[in-house]
């Protein structure tokens, strides 16, 4: 069966601190699809996150480019297979310059906490036990 990917392509202020912060969160940089305007960073085997400089992006829209400290474009969730991972990943990103946002969500079955990278793009990290789900 075909598995659908998704790229997220978003603007960052500084390619260098991008692919810093994300590789101090463990992703690797797939060079064959990133230069010096673009960096390419696989989140899974379907999952992909293009980020390019502020010109390279603006060559995809012409709609402008919101600054993402200030404005919300878009919110990005990531799953966890624990409660332990998302924390783990939250204070992975909050020790490589990303900030904590909003507070944490606990549902019992399901928990989740959030981040902004150095652009300001909103990471949500959630785990939900799936046998509640089931059930």
């Amino acid at each position: 069966m075909y598995q659908q990917m998704i790229f997220v392509n978003l603007a960052t202020g500084n390619l260098d601190a991008t692919k810093k912060f994300f590789g101090e969160l463990g992703y690797a940089i797939n060079p064959q699809f990133s230069d010096d305007t673009t960096v390419s960073i696989p989140l899974s085997e379907a999952i992909v996150v293009m980020f390019h400089t502020h010109e390279k992006y603006a060559e995809f829209t012409k709609k402008t480019i919101v600054d993402s400290t200030s404005s919300s474009e878009v919110l990005l969730a990531l799953s966890a297979e624990s409660r332990d991972k998302v924390d783990d990943l939250v204070n992975k990103a909050v020790a490589a310059g990303g900030a904590v946002t909003g507070e944490p969500q606990d549902h019992g079955f399901m928990y989740g906490r959030a981040f902004d990278d150095l652009d300001g793009h909103t990471w949500e990290v959630v785990w939900m036990d799936a046998s509640a789900v089931e059930g």
